[in-house]
């Protein structure tokens, strides 16, 4: 086997924390020593052992002179965990193959120079592309302090999310509702509009084995959530956010007594201001949202720059009439002013299919 294939290997191992380590990167690591495979380890969950420490801990042989793949540049600073490249030097390791660098101001660049200055050789950027988008969330929230936003939404093929009824469950078919639920679980928190609640009440939890229910954001700038909706009845026991502009704390009271927490976000144009929301959840902790509302909370986000990813899935089926669209609000002017799409990729979920792209600003 040679490097490339040893680092699959390591991104494998990676993948295996998601859902577990926010807001800390996926990070998988492998040992070889002689050819031989003596190790794998990954970042299990956030304040626990690095994926280079797991690695160690756990070798069928004494790693002194082996070589270790590990997919993010190992850190040379003290966290929750002491540095990895203590933990390299002192092993013995005599290679260390990264695959990409961390953009973290506290390693950058300096954790690979720590190690070659005490002699071992460092081979860098080896399957970088595929390292680095394992970790998209990771490093847009370390280099920019907001959550990293996709917005996702399920419609026909003439671009229906509901009938004329307002019915909408369900457009797509069981595969890529499993998919979402996936997502639910990559993603730290999930956010819809009060609109959603209302018309759908919702759950929003991640229904797979082993996955973890995203933190549920609701923006909502007069509090129309019903209090007896299913997200407050269950905030509780799931971390549940509400994002108003309604700053009566009497009002708030029927919220917070069922467990939800309110943040208090200023207006803009009449509306919760979506910057400054951003701003506050990614203070709080929220490295990355899943997007799930309606055609208004959609058009805001996109017209005020925090969407990174579109993920648009479309079922072989044709509602007509005046349905709701997934994206509304004013729209643009000219074909010229519009939201470009890159890097598109195609999936198949049974009979429907999915288009993620990237958000070109």
């Amino acid at each position: 086997m040679n490097d490339e294939e040893y680092m699959r290997l390591a991104l494998e191992e990676a993948v295996k924390g998601e859902g577990h380590v926010s807001p800390n990167p996926l990070v998988g690591a492998v040992i070889v020593k002689n050819g031989e495979i003596i190790s794998k380890g990954y970042h299990h969950f956030c304040g626990g052992l690095h994926a280079e420490r797991d690695a160690l801990q756990s070798c069928t042989a004494d790693p002194s002179g082996a070589v270790m793949y590990v997919t993010l540049e190992p850190c040379c600073h003290q966290g929750r965990q002491p540095p990895c490249t203590q933990a390299l030097i002192g092993s013995g390791i005599k290679r260390v193959v990264v695959g990409c660098g961390d953009p973290n101001p506290l390693v950058a660049g300096k954790g690979s120079a720590i190690l070659r200055v005490h002699g071992i050789e460092v081979t860098e950027y080896v399957l970088e592309n595929e390292c680095k988008s394992i970790n998209e969330i990771f490093f847009h929230y370390i280099q920019t302090g907001l959550p990293f936003v996709t917005m996702k939404y399920a419609m026909t093929a003439d671009g229906k999310i509901a009938c004329k009824t307002g019915l909408s469950k369900w457009i797509t078919g069981e595969q890529s509702r499993l998919n979402v639920h996936r997502d639910r679980n990559k993603y730290t928190a999930i956010m819809v509009g009060s609109g959603t609640v209302i018309a759908d009440d919702p759950e929003l939890t991640c229904r797979i084995d082993g996955g973890v229910d995203p933190v549920r954001i609701i923006c909502d700038t007069g509090l129309r959530t019903p209090a007896d909706s299913k997200l407050v009845k269950s905030a509780d026991k799931i971390r549940t956010i509400i994002c108003t502009s309604e700053q009566d704390e009497k009002k708030h009271r029927p919220y917070t007594e069922s467990g939800c927490e309110i943040m208090l976000v200023p207006k803009a144009d009449g509306h919760t201001d979506i910057a400054e929301m951003m701003k506050l959840l990614g203070k709080s902790g929220i490295d990355s949202i899943l997007l799930e509302g309606g055609g208004t909370l959609n058009w805001s986000a996109l017209k005020a720059g925090f969407v990174q990813k579109v993920q648009t899935y479309i079922a072989p089926k044709i509602f007509g009439g005046t349905a709701k669209s997934p994206v509304e609000g004013c729209g643009v002017s000219a074909p010229s002013e519009a939201f470009m799409l890159t890097d598109s990729r195609v999936y198949h979920f049974g009979e429907d299919i999915m288009i993620e792209s990237r958000v070109k600003h």
